[in-house]
């Protein structure tokens, strides 16, 4: 199977700026980084693209036996990147995308310039000196719900995630962006996001590497992007002042700025 095909790879921008590659986050596509690709586009050429089973990417190579794990998914990206043959690339990864190239870059680190984790989390659920920002009830009623009511799932999760009520116009794109992926499909997705715990990957990062994160958002609280920072030897921590899980949609401009300064600057 063709990988660009597989995954709806597009890359638009400028044809001879540093290559930026961005990967969206659980339930969403790369309609996601919309408000921030064509600002990105004046500097660099942006390579995006769907996770199997989301967006408009091939279905037909969506399995549960294959994509019930994280790793899964890292490998894709990496079979992107060999089949473009880029060089070495800086790698936006948006909440559990950034798991994702985490592993990506674990693996074959010669592939990656640098790493940019926006609202990015290892674990979700609590630990002994971790605050992950859910219980293991929390994430066990959130699955159970997923499976009973699925669209009732997302329309409860959506508002959730995106923060900023008084701007219902994000929460119900959300809501939209979740109920298109077929219900079997974000079943898998859910189970392997929210049960994974990542931690150990994250000190196996040995590329450049920045952590934003917001200061106000439910999935990823806050400790959660200190302990990114403190885990990935020599990273560096933004935050934005900004609300919910998607600062790409709910603060563009400041995420903009906050990838573009670190992947066009030198070293």
């Amino acid at each position: 199977m063709d990988v660009l095909s597989r995954n709806n790879v597009v890359i638009t921008g400028r044809g001879d700026g540093p290559v930026l590659m961005l990967a969206n986050g659980f339930g969403c596509d790369q309609n996601m980084w919309r408000l921030v690709a064509p600002e990105l586009a004046r500097q660099f050429k942006i390579v995006q693209f769907d996770h199997v089973g989301t967006g408009k990417s091939d279905l037909s190579a969506w399995s549960e036996e294959r994509y019930s794990s994280l790793d899964a998914y890292a490998e894709d990206i990496l079979e992107i990147c060999h089949e473009l043959d880029l060089g070495p690339l800086v790698l936006v990864g948006h909440s559990v995308s950034a798991v994702f190239a985490v592993l990506a870059a674990a693996w074959e680190p010669q592939l990656f310039e640098k790493l940019i984790l926006l609202t990015p989390s290892p674990r979700y659920i609590d630990d002994a000196g971790y605050r992950g920002g859910f219980s293991a009830e929390d994430i066990d009623e959130l699955l159970e719900s997923l499976d009973s009511n699925y669209l009732g799932w997302s329309e409860a999760l959506a508002p959730v995630v995106m923060g900023n009520p008084e701007r219902p116009e994000l929460t119900e794109e959300l809501t939209n962006s979740f109920c298109r992926i077929d219900p079997a499909v974000a079943r898998v997705f859910a189970r392997a996001t929210f049960l994974s715990d990542n931690r150990a990957d994250l000190g196996r990062v040995s590329v450049p590497t920045r952590v934003i994160d917001v200061a106000q958002d439910v999935i990823a609280p806050r400790e959660v992007g200190a302990f990114v920072h403190k885990s990935i030897p020599g990273s560096e921590l933004v935050t934005l002042e900004a609300v919910g899980h998607c600062p790409q949609l709910s603060a563009p401009a400041a995420t903009t700025e906050a990838i573009a300064g670190f992947a066009a600057r030198d070293g």
